[in-house]
């Protein structure tokens, strides 16, 4: 796996992709999550307790930082092969977006606007955050592996 890192980390375009999808993704996590604020000014709060889901957004990030790039590699790689390519592209995405399922001050918009369904699903949100977040992980991790194994196997990039 070294190698392939190797290989699609040393364009450096997927090295600029990477931090800004790690950049973009843990700034706008923690913001949502309400461990960085912005009013009255920039500042940053781990409460007492939340230390296991401040390292989960961190990991979450990083690992999409890594999978995301490897995935739009694969593309580039496998173009003729469209059917092939969804996949693990559709994994990554969907694995990064839930991730930002915590809805702290944005759980009050949605039950205001959908009601009690909104009610029920910020509830919902909020009570399994870390599971989802776990699991969003996992399918990373998943996607992370079937990834390298393509780009292994089909892409004849030696390990």
């Amino acid at each position: 796996m070294q190698q392939i890192i190797k290989i699609i980390f040393s364009d450096s375009k997927y090295i600029v992709l990477s931090a800004v999808i790690f950049t973009v993704m843990i700034i706008g996590l923690l913001l949502i999550s309400e461990y960085i604020f912005l009013e009255p000014y920039v500042t940053g709060h781990i409460p007492k307790g939340t230390e296991f889901g401040f390292s989960l957004i961190i990991v979450l990030s990083g690992l999409s930082a890594l999978v995301i790039p490897m995935n739009i590699y694969r593309i580039n790689v496998m173009r003729t092969s469209k059917r092939k390519i969804g996949g693990s592209v559709f994994g990554s995405l969907f694995g990064a977006a839930a991730g930002a399922c915590s809805c702290g001050p944005i759980g009050f918009a949605v039950i205001s606007t959908f009601g009690t369904i909104g009610a029920t699903t910020s509830a919902f949100l909020t009570n399994y955050e870390l599971p989802i977040r776990i699991a969003a992980i996992a399918l990373l991790i998943l996607t992370l592996y079937t990834t390298q194994r393509s780009l292994r196997m089909e892409c004849k990039i030696l390990q």
